[in-house]
């Protein structure tokens, strides 16, 4: 491996820390993206169970204890649960656009990688060809021998970037379906909570804003 590292010229070392980078944003998001760490069991079960007032003060009991975006958005809005409903929307809607971007966080780098790498061992490529020409320039074509060098540099990289930016595609894509997944999930329990709000305030029961923060 590492004599192959050597061979690769001087576009290897862009193209191992680039594999190094996506193989962090890919660990890090499989940790991440994990739904029971996201769709919160237990706050999905409260939020099943609201039926009146007294309801959301348990179901913020039971947010707070939990971080995460599905978490941050239900306690948004159970802190403005006394607004009118369009009011309320616009709140959860702005929370949950500030809360979206934990689960799509390194995604833009790692579609960055898998442009970037197949573009770097091309690049390799050219300067190994380069070399070749060089080689024949100054010896000819029958030293092939010396030729071998930036063949051998040239074709190194291209797999390289190949290898590296493959991988890189098609886990980003898979990250990106999964958080679209997640952020339907997580609008359609939100939704939950805000039509069982508005129920209440129908019924002419009295929502009022509870100071959350202080208990």
């Amino acid at each position: 491996m590492l004599e192959l590292f050597q061979k690769g010229g001087i576009m290897m070392y862009p193209l191992v820390l680039s594999s190094l980078i996506a193989l962090a944003v890919i660990v890090e998001r499989l940790w991440s993206q994990r739904r029971k760490k996201i769709l919160i069991p237990e706050i999905i079960a409260v939020l099943e169970q609201v039926k009146k007032l007294d309801d959301l003060n348990l179901a913020y009991e039971v947010a707070r204890k939990f971080n995460g975006p599905f978490s941050e958005i239900v306690k948004a809005c159970l802190e403005n649960s006394d607004l009118p409903p369009a009011e309320l929307r616009n709140t959860i809607e702005d929370e949950g656009r500030q809360q979206v971007r934990y689960l799509t966080r390194g995604l833009g780098v790692l579609e960055t990688i898998a442009a970037i790498a197949p573009l770097l061992g091309l690049l390799g490529t050219v300067i190994g060809m380069i070399e070749v020409f060089n080689v024949i320039q100054q010896l000819g074509v029958g030293q092939a021998k010396a030729l071998s060098g930036g063949i051998s540099e040239a074709l190194i990289t291209t797999a390289t970037g190949l290898i590296i930016g493959i991988p890189s595609l098609i886990a980003y894509n898979f990250f990106s379906s999964r958080s679209q997944n997640l952020i339907l999930d997580i609008e359609k329990f939100t939704l939950l909570l805000l039509n069982k709000i508005i129920r209440l305030q129908s019924k002419g029961e009295e929502v009022e804003q509870i100071n959350f923060r202080a208990q």
